[in-house]
């Protein structure tokens, strides 16, 4: 008998779920806060919807499904009995798909409270936007104190924050919760250009949010353009070595004039594209070691330099 095969050493898991170098991460947002049936029929509300949409997504290409839930009434809702509902339909399924939580609330229409009451299921990652703006018609509060909470929360729980900034003060923000050691590494970025009152969807602001992020720490980026800026900034972010967000939350399109059928259908767009990039597409289990998710955290640095390192 073998034994190295029968009894493979300890660390033999971990190297096989080692993170390749050129492999691109593809994160799903489902459902968001306020796309409706009536815009897009493909649009998953209810939990079993929103659970189904994550599984085919996983099986087009997608490492993450970012999440959001809605009432009965199809409102937004930070409810954790929804999420863990969710969640219990993907785990249920034997999907390894990791869930990504959204703290958001619908962009400031719901209390901290309640935007803070996932973090209490332990997800692997969960939302943390970074900062206050204008957004659409409303505006998006994001008090310090508010984003200390919801930091420390994270961090007691085990939760892997995604930074999410929709401006270059977003980042700065971040910059400071690192400093205070609220936030720390490996940091998994999410950049979300084109809403109204954000930083615009230019490669050029993309650019300039990238050197704005700490080196000499694992510092990860993804990028979500919002409505046709989605697919074009996905692919400057591909090529650029980075990593990319799609879905019905923030384009119901496919192409111009042609609602896409479903969230998966953006992904296994992103998927071809990267196969002709040469990147390969990332695993969740590769995610998690890349990310450490669901592990204790790493210690807190006193002093956090300006820019990026690439995923290596």
């Amino acid at each position: 008998m073998n034994a190295t095969s029968e009894h493979p050493p300890p660390d033999s898991q971990d190297k096989a779920d080692a993170f390749p170098r050129d492999a691109v991460i593809i994160s799903a947002a489902t459902t968001g806060s306020w796309p409706t049936k009536a815009q897009n029929p493909a649009v998953p509300i209810t939990e079993e919807e929103i659970a189904t949409a994550a599984i085919a997504c996983r099986n087009a290409g997608a490492a993450i499904a970012h999440v959001h839930v809605r009432d009965a009434e199809g409102i937004v809702t930070c409810d954790p009995r929804r999420y863990a509902r969710v969640r219990e339909l993907i785990a249920a399924a034997g999907c390894d798909v990791i869930v990504n939580m959204s703290t958001g609330g619908g962009a400031g229409s719901s209390a901290n409270e309640e935007r803070l009451a996932p973090v209490a299921l332990a997800p692997e990652i969960a939302s943390f936007d970074c900062g206050s703006l204008n957004f659409g018609e409303r505006v998006f509060v994001n008090s310090p104190a508010f984003l200390g909470e919801l930091a420390a929360r994270m961090l007691a729980a085990g939760v892997r924050p995604e930074i999410e900034c929709f401006e270059p003060g977003h980042v700065a923000n971040a910059l400071r919760f690192m400093e205070q050691g609220v936030l720390r590494p490996p940091f998994w970025f999410q950049f979300v250009l084109g809403v109204r009152g954000g930083a615009p969807a230019t490669v050029k602001q993309l650019q300039h949010l990238i050197d704005m992020l700490p080196t000499g720490v694992p510092c990860h980026w993804s990028v979500c353009g919002i409505g046709r800026a989605q697919l074009p900034l996905g692919l400057v972010a591909m090529a650029m070595g980075g990593h990319v967000r799609t879905g019905l939350e923030d384009n119901l399109y496919y192409r111009k004039g042609e609602l896409a059928t479903s969230n998966a259908q953006l992904v296994a767009r992103l998927a071809r594209f990267a196969a002709e990039l040469g990147r390969p597409l990332a695993t969740p289990q590769q995610v998690r070691q890349l990310l450490a998710l669901n592990r204790p955290p790493m210690p807190a640095r006193p002093s956090i330099p300006n820019r990026c390192q690439p995923d290596a």
